[in-house]
């Protein structure tokens, strides 16, 4: 499974409208960054308490990217 389709999966998964989910993958070098958007009402549960749920998100993706040696980073984009 790719990388971006696994944020995706995980996003879709944890938020109350997955069809607004868009994930923007950008590639420099060795590094991804993925920029995670979805809707208004649902960057809350994405963020999740005190940003408990990003930071799990982060650290899995982060680790299956050292397998493949690589550096993984998650943003998730608020359109404030």
């Amino acid at each position: 499974m790719a990388y971006s389709a696994f944020v995706e999966e995980v996003v879709r998964l944890l938020v109350d409208e997955p069809e607004a989910v868009v994930i923007e993958e950008e590639l420099d070098g060795n590094t991804r960054t993925f920029f995670v958007r979805v809707a208004a009402e649902d960057v809350g549960k994405v963020i999740g308490k005190s940003g408990r749920v990003v930071s799990a998100l982060r650290a899995v993706v982060s680790a299956i990217a050292s397998k493949e040696r690589e550096k993984a980073y998650v943003k998730v984009v608020t359109d404030s």
